[in-house]
């Protein structure tokens, strides 16, 4: 079949539709949020891909079949095996990075295992082979006159039980061997646990060191290095013995350090072979920070500088807060006397070694404490705080601690590489590992493509070259260039997460397959969107199938077909709108998209500019990343967008310098902000709020109704029905977080956890509530002829009609329904809400809150999976927040935004390291006569078609201040 052909799909807001996708083309499905398109696309035609998948497995994954819900469609026809690329979260685990979940990291540390140059991290020399003379001499002057046991390493770090290993030892005349790091008996071996690792050694001799024993010792090198392979362990017999360790292959002759073979465990973080024993291969440590201790260093000790001590953690309930500040008082004054250290001193003044006895207890100072009136010496504030956090039985006084002196430093053993040394001072062409993992993608492809090898190396890893350059290069080509190969996989956006998973299943290069993606080009600049497209017309060469799930401009412009579900959200949606190869479907007079594609209808800018009130916010010196050091001013009042292509620096400006300063200052945040010199202009704003794209809630108990607490009057006006009083039912009764209301099978989920072995988890309806989440009654209490239940199944429009009379209730659902959100549920699970979703989720909040006309807004690409009109609506909402007189700052790559904002800040002109500096700032117009910004290169067109579509359109409205608009929309032709 060359096609596939949905027959009948009724899942969710789906109108019964049929449609007809070709296959190995490349098919857009478009539309309203909200009209349906990912019912069509993910929980249509890729669940039941899925379904058919885990059909075809064994009995024991297909007793779980009948589980799985199978989507509510009569039948598709010529359906491919189905891979989906969805905007999921990326892995929260702090060990997973870019590298490593592109396997790339796998690959490298098979290349340094197998053509690594080892260095002594000691001396910094290339290690050298020991001989069996060499080893003798260096034992003769080590162990002059000792007893030493002759060990020769047979198994290290290795499960099983060696019962034949141990047989063999006693049949060759061995005695004796180390196992675990006790010497035992071979004759008696212990009984190993078969699936603990163990190290066995065998004892080859234990022998009286001197020069009288040399020939006797040499052989039992011999032995030991050929039983081993060239490795012997040497143990000194006695209390606190020491250890050598020689090679054959692998020792560093000035230092005498000896290593084993080299194997790709070493280089692994994840390892105990490789990982730092400080920090177990995180880099990071959680500590007491001093800047947490002493938060405003202007102060002196009499005025409360050392915060720790001034407001100390004490109970629950603060009982006798006031008693043990005195008590830490008379110390500080005791051992200040002692120290010669002035109390009226502003900490930033005191010397250093005064600093270091208050906090470390450095310098021996001592006290006589009021408590027990004996001599006792002075640990330091810091000292005292981490032995209490260890010490403490109390979980509460734990949690003050962490929460409010404590901080993730990097660890200071491997300064946050990970890696143990040994790992380190292997190199490649004069490049460790972690030199390599902290290169961008775009940085590390070139690297590896001009790397230097012998004829011998090049024969060893050109096939593990192979693979990590064609990594490397679908990371590139996908619009990755700018991230590190050692970036965390929880920092990535959505959006950068799918594109790895994408660069991944490209990599594959699978044939025949139906790929399912969800808005691939979010977070990707206009310039780095082509890219994208190059590399899905790539996919699609290779006879695969691809249904994208897009709203942007260029991707259906280059699709081969088009499918749109409409005409409008929720239920007004899911019906098919148009289904026709591109050329056609841009012509089609019917459709909402087309007529936004086609110029028969745009967003247009505002007829004038706001002038601001006059006041700036400035970042002075920033410097963090790849910030080059810049100075960035941002006009309060006006509606700003920072733009620039991927990597150029907008997020660690405005979210990790900008932002967590300003939390620092209003809400006391414990999160440093990145480096900078100073920012003025704070006097001028009296809030920041932050708008991201960070989940809503972490389980499916969280949703936009309790989010924004409008199920809270809800529930309160449920418990007012006259059924609810009769029974006696308070608003606790209508929630599903505790017992009495919910279900307790599945304990107010509506859903049960099904786990598979091999395969994701398996969610099911629970079966006693029927996913209703109460019990039957709590469901019997009914609003207008509705439950409880049936209220949260609603969407936010139809809940909007609904609770028309209730005012309370109506103004939190219209801001939901303002930032285009009409078509979700009340009651949708947090952890089903796209990252577009839960912005504007939060964004609605924000907006049922009076303002105070001197707010900063801050949004990370609040237009991520919008429609064009969906988009329009949103400006409308956002451009009220800046007629009012607040700051709308927008982290942006949606030219529809950028062209009708106030003022535009780019930054570039390239990503990584060849970005970080301001490209041009200034007003839209003036951005796009800038030659050298790549955001002005693609915002001509737009204005240039704006001032086009004008022309033919005389009677069209530009957007208008929103004190006329917040009633009267302007119009859009």
């Amino acid at each position: 079949m060359k096609s596939i052909k949905v027959i009948g799909a009724k899942g969710h807001n789906l109108r019964n539709i049929t449609v007809e996708i070709p296959k190995d083309k490349m098919t857009v499905v478009t539309g309203l949020s909200g009209s349906g398109k990912s019912s069509l696309a993910f929980d249509t035609i890729y669940a039941e891909g899925q379904r058919r998948y885990v059909e075809s497995m064994s009995a024991y994954a297909r007793q779980f079949l009948e589980l799985m819900e199978k989507p509510d469609v009569e039948h598709i026809e010529g359906l491919s095996p189905a891979i989906s690329i969805e905007q999921r979260n990326p892995s929260k685990n702090p060990r997973s990075t870019v590298a490593t979940v592109t396997e790339i990291y796998d690959y490298l540390r098979l290349l340094f295992a197998r053509i690594g140059h080892r260095h002594c991290p000691r001396c910094g020399r290339e290690v050298e082979a020991w001989s069996v003379q060499g080893i003798t001499q260096d034992i003769l002057k080590k162990f002059n006159e000792k007893t030493v046991y002759v060990l020769s390493p047979l198994i290290q770090g290795r499960a099983g039980t060696y019962e034949e290993l141990f047989a063999k030892l006693k049949k060759e005349g061995y005695v004796k061997a180390r196992v675990d790091g006790t010497v035992i008996e071979v004759a008696q071996p212990p009984v190993l646990e078969r699936y603990k690792k163990h190290t066995i050694e065998l004892v080859a001799d234990e022998i009286f060191v001197e020069e009288f024993e040399k020939e006797r010792l040499s052989e039992s090198l011999e032995n030991a290095l050929k039983y081993s392979k060239g490795l012997v362990h040497i143990l000194e017999e006695g209390e606190n013995p020491r250890e050598f360790t020689y090679s054959e292959n692998n020792a560093c002759a000035h230092c005498g350090i000896g290593f084993s073979d080299l194997e790709p465990r070493l280089f692994s973080f994840n390892s105990p072979y490789g990982a730092c024993p400080d920090c177990n291969g995180l880099g990071l440590k959680i500590e007491i920070d001093e800047d947490l201790v002493v938060p405003d260093k202007t102060l002196s000790i009499n005025g409360g500088a050392i915060a720790a001590w001034h407001n100390p953690v004490t109970t629950r309930t603060h009982r006798w807060k006031s008693s043990w500040s005195g008590y830490y008082f008379d110390i500080l004054q005791q051992v200040c006397r002692q120290g010669h250290i002035n109390m009226n001193t502003p900490w930033e003044k005191l010397p250093k070694a005064q600093r270091d006895l208050l906090l470390y207890g450095a310098g021996g100072a001592s006290y006589t404490s009021v408590i027990s009136g004996g001599e006792q010496a002075f640990e330091g504030v810091i000292t005292n705080l981490k032995r209490r956090y260890q010490e403490s039985e109390s979980d509460f006084v734990k949690e003050e601690i962490h929460d409010r002196f404590m901080r993730e430093v990097t660890c200071p053993t491997c300064q946050g590489q990970r890696l143990k040394p040994e790992a380190l001072s292997v190199y490649i062409n004069g490049k460790s590992i972690v030199d390599i993992t902290s290169m961008q993608v775009s940085a590390a492809l070139n690297y590896f493509n001009n790397l230097q090898l012998t004829a011998k190396e090049q024969t060893i890893a050109k096939d593990v070259l192979k693979e990590i350059k064609a990594r490397l290069g679908f990371l590139n080509s996908v619009g990755l260039a700018y991230l590190t190969l050692d970036r965390k996989s929880q920092t990535l956006s959505g959006g950068e997460a799918q594109r790895i998973h994408l660069a991944t299943q490209i990599g594959s290069g699978l044939t025949g397959v139906l790929y399912v993606l969800d808005e691939p080009t979010i977070g990707l600049h206009s310039r780095d969107n082509d890219r994208l497209i190059e590399t899905l017309k790539n996919l699609r060469d290779l006879d695969n199938t691809l249904i994208i799930v897009e709203h942007d401009k260029d991707t259906i412009l280059a699709s081969d077909y088009v499918v749109e579900i409409g005409p409008g959200a929720g239920e007004y949606g899911g019906q098919i709108v148009a289904a026709q190869e591109t050329p056609k479907f841009l012509k089609n007079e019917k459709s909402l998209t087309a007529s936004y594609l086609n110029g028969r209808q745009m967003i247009l800018p505002r007829a004038e500019l706001r002038p601001g009130n006059g006041k700036y916010l400035q970042i002075l010196g920033a410097q963090q990343f790849n910030l080059k050091n810049i100075d960035v001013q941002i006009p309060l009042g006006k509606f700003v967008c920072v733009t620039g292509v991927s990597g150029s620096g907008k997020s660690t400006l405005i979210h990790q310098i900008l932002y967590r300063a300003l939390a620092q200052k209003f809400y006391g945040a414990k999160e440093a902000p990145g480096a900078h010199r100073a920012i003025k202009g704070l006097e001028n704003i009296d809030k920041v709020i932050i708008v991201d794209q960070s989940p809503i809630g972490k389980t499916p108990r969280s949703n936009p109704a309790t989010y924004t607490g409008v199920f809270s009057h809800i529930r309160d006006l449920f418990a007012e029905m006259p059924e609810a009083k009769r029974r006696g039912y308070k608003p606790g009764r209508f929630s599903f977080n505790v017992k009495g209301g919910r279900c307790e099978k599945c304990q107010g989920d509506g859903i049960l956890k099904i786990q598979m072995q091999f395969l994701p988890d398996i969610y099911v309806k629970c079966e006693e509530c029927a996913g209703k989440r109460f019990n039957e009654d709590t469901l019997q209490v009914k609003f207008k002829g509705k439950n409880i239940a049936e209220v949260l199944d609603m969407s936010v429009s139809q809940a909007l009609d609904f609770f028309a009379a209730i005012p309370r209730i109506q103004r939190i659902l219209k801001t939901l329904n303002d930032v285009g959100l009409g078509y979700i549920k009340l009651g949708q699970a947090a952890t089903t809400l796209s990252g577009g979703e839960a912005q504007r989720v939060k964004l609605a909040d924000e907006l049922s809150r009076k303002g105070t006309g001197k707010t900063l807004y801050i949004l990370d690409e609040p237009t991520t999976g919008l429609h064009f009109a969906d988009i329009d609506k949103l400006l409308h909402v956002l451009h009220g927040l800046a007629d009012k007189g607040n700051t709308v700052l927008i982290i942006e790559h949606n030219l529809d935004v950028i062209k009708t904002a106030d003022w535009l800040i780019d930054l570039g002109p390239e990503g990584g390291d060849k970005g970080g500096n301001i490209v041009c700032q200034g007003t839209p117009r003036q951005v796009a006569a800038c030659a050298g910004s790549y955001t002005g290169k693609y915002l001509k067109p737009e204005l240039d078609a704006v001032d086009a579509f004008l022309k033919t359109h005389p009677q069209a409205q530009l957007h208008t201040p929103q004190k006329s608009a917040a009633k009267k929309p302007g119009k859009k032709k």
